[in-house]
C-alpha cells in the first residue's frame, strides 16, 4: 500500500493538520464536516492507513464524539420546533442539528490527526523541527528522547502485568492493582530518565556549542502537494456548506 507521508518531512504533517482542521472550526454544520470526513477516509489509504487500521486507531474517537454531541443536544442553543423540555434540558430542532453537526465535526477534526500521526519517526521529526523550524536544538533533542521513552511505556505496562501474574498477585480486581502498577511504571520511568540524562550528558548533549546534524531535513515538492491537498479539502468542504446554505459561523449564524 503506498504511503505518501513517507515522502514528506514529518513537520509537514503538523502544518497539514493545521491547514485541514483549522478552517473547519469556523462553521458548525453537517455538510462541511461530512465532506471533510469523507475526504479523510478516502485519502487515508494513500497515507498508509487502511480501513482496518484506521478503525483500530480511531475507535476511542468514535466513542467520545457522540458524547460531545449529547451535551449539545441537551443544552445547545434552542431554536425551531421544540421536541422535549425538562427543566434546563430543552431539545429543539436547532439543538438536534447542532448535535449531529458537532458529532460529525469532532470525528472530522480528530480523524486527520489519527492519520497524519501514524508511523511518525521521532528522529526525522526532531531534524525537521531544528533545521526547518529553527527551534533550539537542546529542546528538540530532549523532546525526541521523551517521545522515544513514551513508546516504551506500553511495553513496561505489559511487563509489570506479566510480573504480577507470575507472582500470583494478579487474581484480584484490576482496579485494586492499578495503584501498584502505576507506581511501578513511575519508578521505571524515573530510572530510565536518569540513565538517559547521564548518557546524553556524557555524549555532549549538554554543551553550549551549536550542534551539527547527520541528516538533512528538506521541504520539497511532495510537501507542497500534501499541504495543497489539505487546503483544497478544507476549502471544498466550506464552499459546499456555503453553497447549500448550511454554513453557520460557530453554529450561531447562517447564510
Amino acid at each position: 500500500m503506498p504511503n505518501v507521508l513517507e515522502r514528506i518531512d514529518p513537520t509537514t504533517r503538523i502544518l497539514a493538520l493545521v491547514f485541514l482542521t483549522t478552517p473547519l472550526l469556523l462553521s458548525i454544520d453537517l455538510v462541511s464536516a461530512s465532506v471533510a470526513l469523507a475526504c479523510t477516509v478516502l485519502l487515508a489509504p494513500l497515507c498508509g492507513v487502511g480501513p482496518v487500521r484506521l478503525f483500530r486507531r480511531a475507535w476511542p474517537l468514535l466513542i467520545l464524539a457522540p458524547l460531545t454531541g449529547l451535551g449539545m443536544l441537551l443544552y445547545g442553543r434552542a431554536g425551531g420546533e421544540t421536541y422535549a423540555s425538562v427543566w434546563l434540558i430543552k431539545i429543539t430542532e436547532n439543538s438536534v442539528s447542532l448535535a449531529l453537526a458537532v458529532t460529525v465535526r469532532v470525528v472530522a477534526v480528530g480523524l486527520p490527526a489519527v492519520v497524519l500521526t501514524a508511523d511518525v519517526d521521532p528522529t526525522r521529526l526532531g531534524d525537521g523541527l531544528s533545521q526547518l523550524w529553527k527551534l533550539p536544538s537542546r529542546f528538540v533533542i530532549g523532546a525526541v528522547a521523551g517521545v522515544r521513552l513514551v513508546t516504551l511505556f506500553r511495553q513496561d505496562w505489559g511487563a509489570l502485568n506479566r510480573a504480577q501474574r507470575a507472582r500470583g498477585i494478579a487474581d484480584g480486581s484490576r482496579l485494586k492493582r492499578m495503584p501498584s502498577l502505576i507506581f511501578g511504571l513511575l519508578v521505571l520511568a524515573l530510572r530510565r530518565g536518569a540513565k538517559l540524562a547521564t548518557a546524553m550528558e556524557a555524549r555532549g548533549f549538554g554543551a553550549s556549542e551549536e550542534r551539527t546534524w547527520g541528516r538533512e531535513a528538506r521541504f520539497g515538492s511532495w510537501d507542497v502537494a500534501v499541504l495543497f491537498v489539505c487546503l483544497a479539502v478544507a476549502a471544498t468542504a466550506l464552499s459546499l456548506a456555503v453553497w447549500t446554505g448550511e454554513f453557520r459561523l460557530l453554529g450561531v449564524t447562517g447564510t
